[in-house]
């Protein structure tokens, strides 16, 4: 089995067709479904939240049967992780995206849930994303913008309240749980 750092590629990665967009439908909506759940696995085992199509991605090239993705196939295959609500655009060109191995409302979930079995009550922004408490979590190295999204989901539905301080370090939540 190839690996990718210590990453477990799937056995269609040294499939060379699985690099070229297949014609047929059948064919190529399961192509599709493997290279989505395998961006997401692999992202969320790396913590990876953007992915440019201007720049080298490593799952997109495999070096050992010495094919790459076209441009259209990546776009084809982030379209449907956003088409899915798994991923975003982050530019009307098309070039970044955001990809959400777990959607907003699983991202608010984690967030009460490792609050309520920690004990925590009051957490600045910061402190969710690279405090000592998260450090190994899934929480760790959260993107910003996803956090921010998941604990305005949990501010809505009253389990947090979110306040600012007299700079960014200062930004924090108060959870009701």
């Amino acid at each position: 089995m190839q690996r990718l750092g210590d990453f477990r590629l799937p056995p269609f990665f040294n499939y060379p067709p699985y690099f070229t967009l297949q014609p047929v439908r059948e064919t190529r909506e399961k192509q599709v479904q493997l290279w989505k759940d395998l961006i997401l696995e692999y992202c969320r085992s790396q913590k990876i939240h953007t992915i440019s199509l201007e720049e080298d991605f490593p799952l997109f090239s495999n070096p050992k049967i010495e094919r790459s993705l076209s441009h259209e196939a990546k776009e084809v295959f982030l379209a449907a992780l956003v088409s899915e609500g798994r991923a975003e655009w982050m530019d009307k060109g098309h070039k970044r995206c955001l990809i959400l191995w777990l959607r907003i409302q699983d991202w608010a979930n984690l967030i009460i849930n490792f609050v309520k079995d920690n004990g925590l009550e009051v957490m600045t922004i910061e402190e969710i994303r690279s405090g000592i408490d998260t450090r190994g979590t899934e929480l760790e190295g959260i993107e910003r913008s996803v956090l921010m999204r998941a604990l305005r989901q949990l501010e809505q539905k009253g389990k947090a309240a979110i306040f600012k301080g007299t700079s960014a370090d200062d930004e924090g939540v108060k959870f009701s749980v």
